[in-house]
């Protein structure tokens, strides 16, 4: 049997999270896709089927010379938490892609609860969790 690539293994896991994380009109999902040299982000409503927000280091409006560090996923991550706000969201359930939640995925992440989406969560840091 033939050993199974990097990306195969990432596409089984993503489709065992899309399994469990579903997007609605009050909740849509922030999906996160990264390729070597970019990252995307969009936030969709499962139930219609419809994107309601998009950002990507693709685009020159955002004027970023590469897209493949954590500098360009932090201002992604706060351009698509503006662009959702101004669409009327505040809370978004998180789909990873399949990608660990590390490095530029993480960066995303954490820069769109910076910039106001999720507020209500509570991150619980290492040092709490062990009191």
């Amino acid at each position: 049997m033939a050993q199974k690539s990097r990306a195969d293994i990432r596409q089984g896991v993503h489709s065992r999270i899309r399994k469990k994380v579903k997007g609605t009109g009050e909740r849509p999902r922030l999906a996160v896709f990264r390729s070597l040299n970019h990252i995307y982000a969009q936030v969709i409503d499962d139930k219609s089927g419809k994107t309601l927000a998009t950002a990507s280091t693709t685009e020159k409006a955002l004027g970023l010379k590469t897209g493949g560090n954590l500098e360009a996923a932090k201002s992604v991550g706060k351009a698509i938490a503006e662009r959702a706000q101004k669409a009327g969201i505040s809370t978004v359930v998180f789909d990873r892609g399949g990608y660990v939640y590390h490095g530029r995925v993480k960066a995303l992440i954490d820069a769109t609860r910076e910039a106001g989406l999720n507020k209500h969560e509570v991150q619980e840091t290492p040092a709490a969790a062990a009191e």
